[in-house]
C-alpha cells in the first residue's frame, strides 16, 4: 500500500512543478514560496481537525518536535531554493535534479537511520546521480 502513496506523491510533485513554474511568472520567488506555504498550512491543518487528530499534539515528546522542527526548516530551505531554481530554469530540468534528493536520502538513511544499502539500491542511487549530471552538464 505503501507504493500507492509514494506513486500518488510523484504524481502531485509533478503537478507541483508545473504549476509552481507558471505561477511565479514575473513574480519573486521568495514570495511565491511563502504564498504556497500559507496555503500547505491550512491543507495540513485542516487534516488534522478533520480527522480529529488535533487531540493528538499532547504525544509530542521534546525529541519529536526538536525533528519535526528541523524537517521544516530543511523543507522551508528546500522550497526557497526549488523556486529560485524554477525562476531561472526549465521545469523539465529543474525537477529531476531536485530529485536527487532521492539519492541523498538513501545515503543519509544508511549512515543515520543504519538502513540496509543493498547493491540494488545504491546502483539506483547511483542512476540518478548519473542522469542528473547528465541534465546538469
Amino acid at each position: 500500500m505503501w507504493w500507492m502513496y509514494a506513486l500518488l506523491s510523484a504524481v502531485f510533485a509533478a503537478l507541483t512543478a508545473i504549476f509552481a513554474k507558471i505561477g511565479i511568472k514575473g513574480v519573486n520567488s521568495d514570495l511565491a514560496t511563502a504564498v504556497r506555504t500559507v496555503v500547505i498550512l491550512f491543507i495540513a491543518w485542516g487534516i488534522v481537525f478533520a480527522r480529529g487528530n488535533a487531540k493528538d499534539i499532547d504525544l509530542l515528546s521534546k525529541e519529536n518536535i526538536l525533528f519535526l522542527v528541523l524537517s521544516g526548516i530543511a523543507t522551508g530551505l528546500s522550497w526557497v531554493f526549488y523556486f529560485k531554481a524554477l525562476s531561472l530554469g526549465d521545469a523539465s530540468k529543474v525537477a529531476p535534479i531536485d530529485k536527487l534528493s532521492v539519492a541523498f536520502v538513501i545515503i543519509l538513511a544508511a549512515i543515520f537511520l543504519k538502513e540496509a544499502l543493498t547493491i540494488k539500491t545504491a546502483i539506483g542511487a547511483a542512476l540518478i546521480i548519473g542522469g542528473s549530471l547528465v541534465l546538469i552538464f
